[in-house]
């Protein structure tokens, strides 16, 4: 018997060269991300040795676990970006937006306007891992109504919709563009998600991409994807988050 294994690239290869990573979490001490500085300029440094060099960085804002406000945002950013020039990484281009829960303290920002865009209108927003919103299509339909438009982030890690795909269909008719986490082609989350992400992969039904990057060990994990086949499926993806690119 023969195996056969993988034909195995490297991630240089597989990015382009305008590639923006539209979801991470490298701002420092903001979240469940990078914990200081250091460890943010780490994994910035790892990443540009895989060809990622262009960033739009996406801290948790989550209720009173991470109430990030945008100027705490910014602020943050200003730090990262200071130190890496300090540095002299000057190839790397880091932007912010954030990703927010889909909560009652997310829908009074909205209504005030308190929204750090990934560019132009598009907002990251998640769900919890458990169930979704009672109220979820409302508060899609108000986030339209505001000119925003919603990226839902990683929905193949809804375990609560695996069993009813018709549940996706309904969320790109209501609006959605879905962004998938590179780290679900891998057993990073479970076989389940890793089953879920290759189906809506086949269908056609992502717009983008992102990392989703907290720590090393994702960036270990990430090589995984270095794959001619996953190339020959994501490359599109990759080509349409060249559109963040300033």
């Amino acid at each position: 018997m023969f195996f056969f294994k993988k034909k195995e690239i490297p991630l240089k290869e597989l990015f382009p060269e305008k590639f923006v990573d539209i979801h991470s979490h490298l701002l420092p001490g903001i979240d469940d991300g990078a914990k200081d500085l250091n460890h943010s300029i780490e994994l910035i440094t790892k990443m540009k040795s895989y060809g990622i060099t262009n960033f739009i960085t996406t801290p948790h804002v989550l209720g009173d676990v991470y109430p990030n406000s945008s100027d705490t945002i910014k602020n943050k950013l200003q730090l990262v970006k200071d130190e890496l020039e300090k540095r002299g990484l000057n190839d790397i281009h880091i932007n912010a937006a954030a990703e927010y829960m889909m909560d009652e303290q997310f829908m009074k920002r909205l209504q005030e306007n308190d929204i750090l865009t990934l560019k132009d209108n598009f907002i990251l927003v998640e769900m919890s891992y458990f169930n979704a919103p009672y109220n979820l299509y409302d508060v899609l339909f108000e986030i339209q109504l505001k000119g925003y438009k919603p990226v839902l982030a990683h929905p193949e890690r809804y375990n609560f919709y695996h069993n009813d795909f018709e549940n996706f269909y309904r969320l790109k008719k209501a609006g959605c563009v879905f962004q998938l986490n590179l780290l679900s082609l891998t057993e990073q989350y479970g076989k389940s998600v890793q089953k879920t992400a290759e189906k809506l992969l086949k269908e056609n039904m992502y717009d983008f991409v992102g990392t989703d990057t907290h720590h090393q060990n994702h960036l270990h994990l990430l090589k995984r994807i270095g794959t001619e086949k996953i190339k020959k499926n994501i490359h599109h993806l990759l080509i349409n988050n060249q559109k963040f690119y300033n």
